[in-house]
Order: C-alpha cells, then structure tokens, then sequence
C-alpha cells in the first residue's frame, strides 16, 4: 500500500512518472498548484483576463472550469449543443451535467445550440455535405471552432481555454508524426496567441494525464458525463491512444518527454519557416466577419447557411 508523501496517509493516486503518491487531499492540492505554474510558465493568462472555458460536460473540461474557479479567474463557461443523439440523448445529457454544475457554483455559462441556431445538427450537416463521408468529427470540428472563437471574441473574452490533457495531445502528436503532416506539427501548441480576429487560446491541463484530470473529477465529486461521444468509436486517435499507453506501462514518462520534447524542437525553430507558412495571412469573412485565408466566404460559413442571427444565448 502506498502511503502519501506529505503526510504518510494512505495514498489515493500514485504517479509512477513523478514516483509521487498523495492522499486525497494532498492530490487535490496538487493539482491546482500544477495548473496554476502551468498558466504562470506559459503565460497563458493573467487574473486580469476574462476566460472563456468550453465545456462538454466530460472530466477534463468541468475539471479546468472548477480549477480556475478555486483560483480565482474570471472564468465563464460555453456550451455547445451539437444535436448528437447516438440513442442516449448524449447532447441533451451532456448539457444537464454542465449547466447543474454552473448552477452548483454560481458560474456564469453561455449555450449555443446548433440546431437552434442553423437548422441542422452537426451529423444532419455531415450527411448533406462531402465532410460527411465516414464520421462528422471534421463537420463537428469546424462548427465548435468557429462558434467557440465568435462567442469569445463578440462578448470580450481575451482567452479560450480547453480541456485538451496530455494523453490527448501525445496522441495527435504521434498521428501527425507518423503521417508527417508538418502543417499541423507547426500549429500544436498549448498557447496559440491572439492574432487578426482570433481569440487567444490555451490549454492548461496539457501536463496532465488522463488519468489525472480523472482522479481530480472523481475526488472533487464532479458529476459528468462518461461516456465518449457515440461517433468516437474506431476514431484513429483512440487508436494512438492505445499505442501511446503501451509504451507508458513499459516506460513511465514516455508521454510527458514525447511532448515536452517536441515543444523544445519547435522553440529552439525546428519549424519556424513552416509554422509561418502554415498560418497564412487571415482576412475577414464576407458573411460573418470572421478571420479566415479562404477567398471570400469562410468554410463555416459554406457548410451552414444560419436560420438566425448567430448570437450567443446564455443559459437560463
């Protein structure tokens, strides 16, 4: 049995890449502190800034909302309705879980509904279009990035915050390497600066393992929604995921070096003329305004044609 190392309780969590046991309250504590050196080393923001967290009522994103609430930030949330069914009503759950905990804590969370606000849902929008061959993740990924930015930028926030853990990041990392999609290599990163119309955007839990934020929900008392979206099944980056986790049970670590590692390569230039090429120059969309390097009309803005004007609703 391990024992915690501060105070020689029986310890909760044992961390072989840190060779660090804790108990429950000492992990708690831990944590916390993690993400806020995380914040001040990549300076991601300061308590000045207005933090706008998206939300999808799983661990990781309740998780950094509760995190940044004890510390303090002016932090809001943003809900996404995305019209996912899959036979649980998982959007319809997913939005009870997050608005319960804005309500728990009285925090402030704006909603989006996409269906409401374009007619579709995001697997009707992927049947009707050529990204809807296979699975909708493209659909979905374009959808919750546009509104994601619009929201933050029309309502004043100076930094969208994500979720995004370790095991995530390891795993898009592998799947760009081992494809060598050097565009992409150039554009990951857990701190995307502010730039001609897009929001600052950062990723606070990126040193942390899946298995971490987990730990942190489950001992905060979090409820939150467990299971994946209906269209992750078979998805390449699980895959990965798989991968990366075997190489982590032979060689604790493995992960967080994979990733720091990379993160010196591209701060010491391994990809700057990429990266600056991979960026492009931005101009304002002709429909919503928003940056974008297509000529005239921006992708969203081709995929959906809005019922409404697209205005933020904040939950009731």
């Amino acid at each position: 049995m391990k024992r915690c190392r501060k105070c020689g309780e029986r310890a909760v969590i044992y961390m072989r890449q840190h060779r660090l046991a804790l108990c429950k309250e000492h992990y708690l504590e831990w944590f916390v502190e993690q993400t806020a050196r995380t914040i001040r080393k990549y300076r991601m923001f300061t308590k000045h800034d207005r933090v706008l967290v998206a939300v999808s009522g799983g661990k990781d994103s309740l998780a950094l909302w509760d995190v940044l609430w004890r510390l303090g930030y002016q932090a809001d949330g943003l809900y996404i309705g995305l019209g996912i069914d899959g036979g649980i009503a998982y959007s319809d759950r997913s939005r009870e879980v997050v608005e319960a905990f804005a309500q728990e804590r009285g925090l402030h969370l704006i909603v989006e509904d996409v269906p409401t606000l374009y007619g579709e849902s995001i697997p009707e929008m992927a049947r009707r279009t050529h990204r809807g061959r296979g699975k909708p993740c493209s659909v979905c990924g374009l959808v919750k990035r546009h509104i994601m930015n619009r929201v933050a930028r029309d309502h004043g926030y100076t930094v969208l915050a994500t979720g995004h853990n370790l095991d995530d990041e390891a795993a898009v990392l592998f799947a760009n390497v081992m494809t060598w999609q050097v565009g992409y290599l150039a554009r990951q990163d857990p701190v995307l600066p502010a730039r001609d119309g897009l929001v600052k955007k950062v990723k606070p839990f990126f040193r942390f393992y899946e298995r971490e934020t987990a730990a942190y929900a489950l001992l905060r008392g979090i409820a939150y929604i467990y299971d994946e979206c209906p269209f992750a099944q078979g998805a390449r980056s699980i895959y990965f995921k798989e991968v990366l986790n075997r190489l982590e049970e032979e060689r604790p670590g493995t992960k967080l070096q994979f990733f720091l590692g990379f993160l010196k390569a591209k701060k010491q230039g391994a990809f700057a003329a990429i990266q600056e090429q991979a960026e492009g120059e931005l101009h304002a969309c002709e429909v919503c305004g928003q940056p974008t390097t297509a000529p005239g009309r921006c992708a969203f803005c081709r995929l959906v044609t809005p019922l409404t004007s697209p205005t933020p609703t904040p939950s009731p």
